[in-house]
């Protein structure tokens, strides 16, 4: 068997002339270069053995495919293929390859027709083959494939691309008008790797031979032919890859981080919208009636749902705290006896100390009655208030932001919790920007640094819609506009008229809060405070002498527009709207 062998092979060598040598170093090539491999390491065609040493054919579909190069530069090529019953095979051939970090080659492929079960369809970017059961065969013309290198000439074509199933066997004949071809390369496996076809060569009639056993899906069969100068006519086509279309190009890398990407954003965009839904059900549903009047015989006392206070409506309504939240817990603690209100001439009004802070005050309650009056001051002027340069009133809006989450009507600050996805958002998006600089000028795919800017963009400008009520915060809006309809329908003849002067300044600052100020007071107009025994409302002076409210209805409003504006004057809050 030995002899045999030797016998087949030295008659094999002898008749043909075998070349693998380096790739060109001067241009474009399918891959690294080899050194030039002992005679006796190649692989022989299958007919080249003795009969008892000969392969079996090959399995699955096999694709002989015969080039021939002209001297105008065209080259002929011609693709039969072998497909078995009842499959059906595509193929894919690139006509723009890679051929430097700077310049892409581009080839044209004209005169296309097919034969048998075969079908073909020609865009800007590749040839794309369809082959059915059976033999088919399809013939083209390719320009572009023949470059000037290195004084000599380069013939080009991946003879086998793309295809969408394994194929058995592939078998490459390449004929040009020359004497002599050298060096030949071919190379197989995916786009870019190093791997050597199982054969080539230069048989003796000058042919060159290449053959791949086993074609996997999606890989190529690349034929690089060496030739002497002015062979054929060079018509290589080599197009410069700008800067910005290199760096910016989608490839499966991107394409994954893209789609992954737009998953969360959508998955995100979803879940906010949930959120949103339920939040705004809580605010547009309310949960039926609010007891807010409680009896005991024959009194009758306000008392609010959730023992929430005026100064937190606001904030748990819409998740601000605004200039009215402050007004309304003002006149609370005036209604509580913790300050008095009195109008004074010259269009002007007095706070003053009526009983020091306790263990009964909210923090934010306390910050405001220090605010308004520092330690060792009994009374001031609003008047004063202004000229002074405002109110520091940061202490106040942390102590009601800090509050509401205490009271478990909140997860999270709502304001914090928003500025800070909104900043982390920002910081993504300008840390996307330098990436994407950076890999433009760097190593390229800076499309990642724009799927980080993109991120954090949709993050910064989500986070806007995000809200952090709870469960419990959500039942508590409801309640609020059972309370908005207590306010609405309530009749001062429903009430005990020794208990009517209490109920309705309990709940004043509600009313302010929640925007029916005018109602409030226009329900209330006919009240005589003096029914209770004493003049005059009991945490409101200057109007003692009146036997009803009408007067008061009409210089309230006057008291509150002077405290919004001087709220609004010393801190970054939204004002109230027109008050009704």
């Amino acid at each position: 068997m030995l002899n045999k062998w030797g016998a087949a092979f030295a008659l094999a060598a002898g008749s043909a002339v075998v070349l693998a040598p380096a790739a060109f170093a001067d241009g474009p090539s399918a891959g690294p270069s080899l050194p030039n491999p002992p005679i006796e390491q190649l692989q022989k065609p299958a007919d080249a053995l003795a009969p008892g040493l000969r392969q079996p054919p090959p399995a699955g579909p096999v694709a002989d495919i015969a080039l021939k190069l002209q001297r105008d530069g065209s080259l002929s090529v011609t693709e039969k293929v072998t497909v078995p019953g009842g499959q059906q095979l595509t193929s894919r051939v690139p006509l723009r390859v890679s051929a430097t970090d700077a310049e892409d080659r581009v080839f044209a492929v004209r005169d296309i027709k097919a034969e048998g079960a075969a079908s073909s369809e020609l865009t800007a970017d590749q040839l794309v083959l369809s082959f059915r059961g059976g033999e088919s065969t399809v013939m083209y013309t390719v320009d572009g494939a023949v470059a000037d290198l290195g004084g000599q000439q380069q013939a080009r074509w991946q003879a086998a691309s793309g295809w969408d199933a394994k194929l058995g066997k592939v078998t490459v004949s390449f004929l040009a008008p020359a004497p002599q071809l050298s060096p030949v390369d071919c190379f197989a496996g995916p786009l870019g790797s190093s791997q050597r076809c199982t054969l080539s060569e230069v048989d003796h009639t000058g042919v060159v031979r290449a053959e791949q056993n086993g074609v996997d899906v999606g890989d190529r069969v690349d034929l690089l032919v060496g030739m002497p100068p002015v062979t054929a006519l060079a018509n290589a086509k080599f197009e410069k890859i700008g800067l910005f279309a290199k760096a910016f190009a989608l490839n499966a890398l991107t394409g994954i981080v893209f789609a992954a990407l737009v998953l969360l954003i959508l998955a995100g965009a979803g879940y906010v919208w949930r959120l949103r839904r339920r939040d705004a059900g809580a605010l547009t549903a309310g949960t039926g009636p609010v007891e807010v009047l409680l009896r005991d015989g024959n009194r009758v006392y306000f008392a609010s749902p959730d023992g929430v206070l005026p100064g937190q409506v606001g904030t748990v309504v819409d998740e601000t705290v605004d200039v009215v939240d402050i007004s309304a817990t003002v006149i609370d603690l005036a209604v509580r006896n913790y300050l008095w209100v009195a109008e004074v001439p010259g269009q002007d009004w007095q706070l003053s100390r009526r009983n020091a802070p306790d263990e009964h005050l909210h923090e934010f309650e306390r910050a405001v009655y220090e605010v308004l009056l520092p330690e060792g001051a009994d009374s001031v002027l609003v008047s004063q208030l202004r000229a002074r340069g405002g109110l520091d009133l940061r202490r106040i809006s942390d102590a009601m932001y800090a509050d509401v989450v205490t009271k478990r009507w909140f997860s999270r600050r709502p304001d914090v919790s928003r500025y800070r996805l909104t900043w982390l958002g920002i910081g993504a998006f300008v840390a996307g920007v330098v990436a994407t600089l950076v890999l433009l000028f760097t190593v390229g795919d800076a499309l990642l640094g724009v799927a980080l800017a993109l991120a954090g963009l949709a993050l910064a400008l989500g986070a806007g819609f995000l809200p952090s009520r709870t469960a419990r915060g959500r039942a508590l809006v409801g309640q609020v506009r059972g309370l908005l309809d207590y306010l609405h329908t309530a009749k001062a003849d429903d009430i005990p008229a020794a208990d009517r002067e209490m109920v309705f300044s309990r709940s004043l600052p509600y009313a302010v809060v929640l925007g029916d100020t005018e109602r409030w007071l226009g329900t209330f107009a006919g009240l005589n405070p003096a029914s209770d025994g004493s003049a005059g409302l009991y945490w409101f002076g200057g109007l003692e002498s009146e036997s009803d409210l009408r007067r008061f209805g009409a210089h309230f409003p006057s008291f509150l527009t002077a405290l919004d504006g001087l709220l609004a004057e010393s801190g970054h809050l939204r004002q109230p709207a027109a008050r009704r």
